[in-house]
């Protein structure tokens, strides 16, 4: 009978299972320690430049509109309908071009009656005048009686003196000459004192009732302008810009009636971003892009608050402007800041404020990759901004949004 024998096994494939598991286990490792591969972007999307040396022109851009620097606004003095509307906006008018017949029956009953107080108060001032005449020849021809019989007193009393030295006249007829003549006096002293008064009160009440007339005509003299501003006129040589007003339409006093500008004399009127126009200040050049032609003009005012975020500039125009400029056509402006010699710059990344620190993606020199590089900024213009440091004379960045991108330090270009 055959007994089995037991087969002993071999540490072979122990062996070799071992060798297995330890590539697998550093094969692992070894994965697990490299980096991960650079996503690939289309360098046909992104938007690059190069870092160049030279000088960097600060500049602020804000759109604006060109306005009129003389301006009439025409307002209706009085209320009134309109009864015939006579120029139509865009016509060129002088200062006495009728634009609006308006009416009012009222204005015309107050001038009426203005004109009616004004005549009462003349023959006032006449009838006045000829009172007092009156009163001072009457007190004069007064005087003159009243001394007359003075004069005749004394006559009477030297008379009876003369008398009575005769014995030919008594006591009591000296008496009563010399009371004659005593009350005579009086009477002469007092019309003299009356005719004084009289004569310093008489400028005083006419320059009164000459005051009273005065007022009354300019009473009279303003209700008579405003019947005339019934027919509203340009009042300036322009051109008519707004009259809105249609026949037989009401309007009340102060309502705006049109809009009279000088089409020579044009300004820009640019709105600046607050953020930006710290810096701007009366005098410097500012570049007004019509879209058809260029105009050079000088900052000439600055508004003292901010208005929706931004700051309104204006800026003075030449006299001489092209066809292309008229009122209220939007424009674009660029001021011009200041001058930075000799300094490095690129164009203006997406994003990355002025003297701040950002992470721009610089092109390496085998234009197959980007790799991220801190890059100190300076100074920043429209389009443009000043490198302190970070980057050198030369060097390629990426300026396009690469914010999908902030998890890598390297970009592969494809």
């Amino acid at each position: 009978m055959d007994i089995p024998r037991k087969k002993k096994k071999s540490p072979k494939k122990y062996v070799l299972g071992g060798v297995v598991l330890a590539a697998a286990v550093g094969a692992t490792f070894g994965l697990s320690r490299l980096s991960p591969a650079a996503p690939s972007v289309d360098r046909a999307t992104l938007f690059r430049d190069v870092v160049r040396r030279g000088t960097l022109i600060r500049k602020v851009r804000g759109p604006g509109t060109l306005v009129p620097e003389e301006i009439r606004w025409i307002s209706a003095l009085t209320a009134g309908r309109v009864d015939r509307k006579l120029v139509e906006p865009g016509t060129v008018v002088e200062a006495a071009t009728v634009l609006l017949e308006l009416s009012n029956p009222d204005v015309e009953l107050e001038l009426l009656n203005a004109d009616r107080q004004v005549a009462q108060a003349e023959n006032t001032l006449a009838q006045l005048e000829t009172d007092l005449e009156s009163q001072r020849l009457q007190l004069e021809a007064s005087i003159a009686t009243t001394r007359a019989q003075f004069l005749q007193a004394q006559r009477n009393l030297r008379a009876a003196e003369q008398l009575a030295l005769e014995d030919l006249a008594s006591e009591e007829e000296i008496n009563a000459a010399r009371e004659s003549v005593e009350e005579t006096e009086t009477r002469l002293s007092t019309e003299r004192r009356r005719l004084e008064n009289l004569a310093n009160s008489i400028p005083n009440r006419i320059n009164a009732q000459n005051a009273e007339v005065t007022r009354l005509r300019a009473i009279a003299s303003f209700q008579r302008g405003r019947r005339a501003s019934m027919l509203v006129r340009a009042g300036v040589d322009g051109v008519l810009q707004e009259l809105s007003l249609e026949e037989g339409q009401w309007v009340q006093s102060g309502t705006l009636l049109a809009k009279v500008v000088q089409p020579g004399r044009l300004k820009a009127v640019l709105r600046i971003p607050e953020t930006q126009a710290r810096d701007i200040v009366v005098g410097q050049l500012a570049i007004i892009d019509t879209r058809n032609d260029t105009i050079i003009g000088r900052v000439v005012r600055i508004d003292p608050a901010a208005t929706q975020a931004t700051v309104g500039v204006d800026v003075s125009l030449p006299d001489s402007l092209p066809r292309s400029a008229r009122p209220d056509l939007t424009v674009e402006g660029m001021i011009e800041i200041e001058r930075l010699v000799d300094v490095m710059y690129t164009g203006r990344p997406a994003f990355g404020q002025a003297n701040s620190m950002v992470g721009l993606f610089k092109v390496l020199p085998n234009i197959s990759e980007a790799i991220r590089t801190t890059v100190r900024l300076g100074s920043s213009s429209v389009s443009e901004i000043q490198i302190i440091s970070g980057l050198e004379v030369g060097d390629t960045v990426i300026l396009s949004d690469m914010s999908a991108w902030d998890a890598v330090d390297r970009v592969r270009l494809r």
